[in-house]
């Protein structure tokens, strides 16, 4: 009976400490910090970009009247159709996160721009980084 006690005292202070890790997510209107960023030819959404997205669905079950768009963008590298492809995914897995905490699904509709939309000009790194992104509209 101890080592049944103990065990489940270790399973709750192993729960605990993972979530003591976590930050309190703060809401996030969507008109002020709309972008979540990418890495290269990806759309695994990193934590900053989970953060950031749970604050906008925080925002939106706070604000039951607002409906979002999110957009998926790309940057110039690649072929049109291959960019829309990947702005599509990066629009769905940021919609996904919204919705996974709560959102209503038919609040927010996606869109792909891939390429066509930069939100720098130019080329290296540097200007990529900032057009791999998925970018939400209050609609």
């Amino acid at each position: 009976m101890k080592i049944r006690n103990y065990a489940m005292m270790l399973c709750a202070a192993g729960l605990l400490a993972a979530c003591g890790g976590s930050s309190k997510v703060t809401e996030i209107d969507p008109a002020t910090n709309p972008m979540v960023f990418f890495a290269f030819d990806k759309s695994d959404i990193t934590e900053e970009a989970r953060h950031n997205l749970l604050g906008q669905a925080l925002y939106m079950k706070n604000n039951p009247s607002t409906e979002i768009m999110i957009a998926g963008n790309a940057d110039e590298r690649g072929t049109v159709e291959y960019n829309l492809a990947l702005g599509a995914r990066r629009a769905n897995a940021a919609k996904n996160v919204i919705v996974r905490d709560g959102v209503d699904a038919n609040r927010i509709q996606t869109i792909s721009y891939g390429k066509e939309r930069p939100f720098k000009l130019g080329t290296g790194e540097e200007v990529w980084k900032w057009n791999r992104n998925a970018t939400t509209t209050k609609k």
